[in-house]
């Protein structure tokens, strides 16, 4: 290691296991509505907790890393107690109902310390689920393709502890724990590491806005973790103005990106957080907490398009679901679902999200209830774009990928704007080489649940036209079924055949003149978005105006007839997705089905004519 460069601090956790030295540990739990708390450990007494102040339970007890142990929580009508993991487990030794592990998150040994991580207007962003690759040393046989590909960070989906050995990851019960049948906490470093050899970031996935369905025994000691005023889709609200909620959730994001060494998080669905200003707490103190050289990113999921949440102390960017959403209106036709929001002028939707971001800022969509904040005076790069991800192919019944379910040239084209506009772009994994394998939703629950999930998950689609025959909704594959997982683990081995060469190379082009191309233009005072304007239906232009002066267009067609232009002037064409497009558009004419990229130097910020 760099004698020169600083090894990351590291917070002492305020709950679970803390390695004291190798051999003490202290155990703390936040349980407000016990009566006691005892802590049991493996091949030891039953040793009872100090209770501490508001509702904090400690012992310190002469164990270290490996130990397994269990809380036994009492009541006032229960003098035998209930067995519960330790809600911060660092690991299980096994499922959610078996013992937690003391970890030593000191021990592992770092190769690649000196990394301090890419700026964010170098990321694109590659989503993986991590056990449908084979867990983490599965991952790991993926990065030097991923970097060759030109992938700049990959984005895991969630890894914490959840029912079975088959899930999404977004029914965690144990927000610390690594996934057990993924790997150890040291594999997940290990993966972390390697990728940090080759180039690569490393992004995670949490959720801190639910538990899932399956071993949460928080509200058996812990009432106060939850609100009884609030319910989101997947149960009571998390109370966070507790602040001792708030506390478990902080330590566990520096928790992610101090042990592990993480270079950002990705916040799920923070519109089902009531309190906006935990979040905005939260970023202040990881900004605070790790700070220059070491670049840390923070990226929100977000229905609420709370632009005022992205910035310097607040979070780098959010996932554009507007943008997503319209460009699948304009590529499929499908209307049905949330898409309904963007089929009403979807062309002029494009173009006011290529100019200003967000589309909704404010406006009634047609369920009648306003979303979002004024974006336009936010950089592009506060916005990550994306054709697919896990949640738009996952949550469709058959999980079908945009491959059949669009045009070819047409998605051909999309695919332009997605890779060389100064948005942060996102790939689902297998979309690079134009995979047909579905992406299902799928899980490992047991008995009673696994059916109510079965069932749920096919009355889910009663109101689309295609499901309203409840013979066909028995079609759905069942969630639980080992099948589902398996049809869901993408063909890697395709993506050099000749059904899907083509579609490797063409996002190895558009990646390769990204990074040679646009990139650099990123860097410093950054693009601005100069506007986007409708040259017909489903065709639009944008220009941004590069940190060099220089102008980025792409003109897009995605209609089925040419469109008429008025000349862009001279450019150097950095791709297009038709011979001679660049030459018609330059012309007046933009071929149907198709995408052009200039880069004009130096033309002043007159408007493009159109």
């Amino acid at each position: 290691m760099n004698p020169s460069i600083q090894a990351p601090r590291m917070a002492v956790p305020t709950y679970g296991a803390q390695v004291i030295d190798e051999a003490t540990t202290r155990f703390v739990l936040w349980a407000p509505t016990a009566a006691g708390v005892a802590v049991e450990i493996e091949g030891q007494p039953s040793m009872m907790m100090q209770a501490g102040d508001e509702g904090h339970f400690m012992i310190e007890a002469p164990v270290g890393h490996g130990a397994r142990y269990r809380y036994r929580v009492f009541s006032d009508d229960d003098d035998s107690g209930t067995l519960v993991p330790d809600p911060a487990s660092r690991a299980q030794a096994g499922d959610i109902d078996a013992p937690s592990l003391v970890i030593d998150p000191k021990r592992y040994a770092w190769r690649h310390s000196g990394w301090q991580g890419r700026p964010w207007h170098e990321t694109v962003l590659y989503e993986l689920h991590v056990g449908a690759l084979g867990g983490f040393d599965g991952v790991r046989r993926y990065l030097p393709y991923l970097a060759s590909l030109g992938v700049t960070a990959i984005e895991l989906m969630p890894v914490a502890e959840f029912p079975g050995a088959r899930n999404w990851g977004y029914d965690g019960v144990l927000p610390y724990a690594v996934e057990a049948s993924y790997g150890s906490p040291d594999d997940m470093k290990a993966l972390i590491d390697e990728a940090h050899g080759l180039g690569l970031m490393v992004f995670l996935d949490v959720v801190y806005n639910h538990f899932g369905p399956d071993g949460n025994y928080l509200a058996h000691y812990a009432g106060s973790f939850f609100r009884d005023d609030l319910i989101t889709p997947w149960g009571p609200s998390i109370d966070f103005r507790v602040p001792a909620v708030r506390r478990f959730f902080i330590d566990n994001a520096r928790m992610w990106l101090e042990e592990y060494r993480l270079d950002g998080l990705r916040f799920d669905a923070v519109h089902a957080i009531s309190e906006k200003d935990f979040l905005v707490e939260m970023a202040h103190e990881i900004h605070d907490a790790i700070g220059a050289p070491r670049r840390v990113h923070l990226v929100l999921e977000n229905e609420g398009n709370t632009a005022s949440l992205l910035g310097p102390r607040g979070f780098n960017a959010q996932w554009n679901d507007d943008w997503h959403n319209v460009m699948h209106v304009l590529l499929t036709g499908e209307q049905e679902g949330y898409y309904r929001d963007f089929v009403d002028n979807a062309t002029q939707k494009l173009a006011r999200c290529l100019g200003e971001g967000f589309i909704y800022q404010g406006q009634r969509s047609r369920h009648g209830q306003s979303r979002g904040e004024p974006s336009a005076h936010l950089p592009p790069t506060a916005f990550v774009a994306f054709l697919q991800n896990h949640d738009q192919t996952g949550n469709r019944a058959l999980g079908e990928r945009l491959t059949l379910l669009a045009d070819h040239e047409a998605l051909c084209a999309a695919t332009v704007v997605l890779l060389l506009s100064p948005m942060v772009p996102l790939l689902f994994m297998g979309e690079e080489w134009g995979s047909t394998r579905p992406f299902l939703f799928f899980t490992d629950h047991r008995d009673a649940l696994a059916e109510a999930v079965r069932q749920g998950r096919r009355a889910e689609f009663a109101d689309f036209s295609a499901f309203r025959d409840e013979a066909v909704r028995e079609t759905i594959p069942d969630p639980n079924a080992p099948q589902t997982f398996t049809d869901s683990i993408p063909d890697f081995d395709a993506r050099e055949t000749p059904a899907h060469a083509a579609w490797l190379a063409h996002y190895r082009a558009l990646l390769t003149l990204r990074r040679h191309e646009i990139v650099p233009r990123l860097k410093g005072k950054g693009a601005k978005a100069l506007g986007a304007e409708v040259l017909g239906e489903k065709a639009v232009v944008a220009r941004w105006r590069m940190n060099d002066a220089s102008h980025l267009v792409i003109a897009l067609n995605l209609g089925d007839t040419p469109v008429a232009t008025s000349g862009f002037g001279v450019g150097h064409c950095l791709y297009e997705t038709r011979h001679n497009a660049a030459v018609e558009a330059e012309s007046g004419r933009l071929p149907a089905r198709t995408a052009v990229a200039w880069r004009r130097a130096n033309p002043g910020d007159e408007e493009v004519s159109v």
